[in-house]
């Protein structure tokens, strides 16, 4: 009367499925969210840690953040010198951010240059 009767074929995981479904989606979704930060920090971890990414010459398709994380500088006292308000709510890249100023991407880079020159720890 205690347990119920046992399949012989029937196996762990379909015993879950069939049972405890609930339980067994959120164990899955659980185990895949884990796995996807997992991976998203391995490369974020590998990406930084290539000395070729740090002191990276400005671009036009580079954001603010990915140059101050670049430098060491901070996000939002480089954002101040590049012009952009403190809610600018979304990623303008500096080809955006120039455009956005009606100046030329070759005025921004500068203007950039010069603070990173100024603000960024020795290399």
């Amino acid at each position: 009367m205690g347990c119920p009767p046992q399949v012989p074929e029937m196996n762990h995981i379909r015993h879950l499925w069939l049972n405890h479904r609930a339980l067994f989606v959120g164990f899955a979704l659980a185990v895949a969210l884990t796995l996807f930060f997992a991976v998203r920090f391995a490369v974020f971890a590998l990406h930084w840690s290539d000395p070729a990414h740090r002191h990276e010459p400005p671009e036009a398709w580079m954001t603010p953040n990915y140059i101050a994380h670049s430098w060491q500088v901070d996000p939002r006292d480089l954002g101040r010198a590049l012009g952009l308000p403190p809610d600018h709510g979304r990623r303008p890249t500096l080809a955006d951010i120039a455009a956005a100023r009606g100046v030329p991407l070759e005025q921004v880079l500068a203007e950039l240059q010069a603070y990173l020159d100024r603000m960024a720890p020795a290399q």
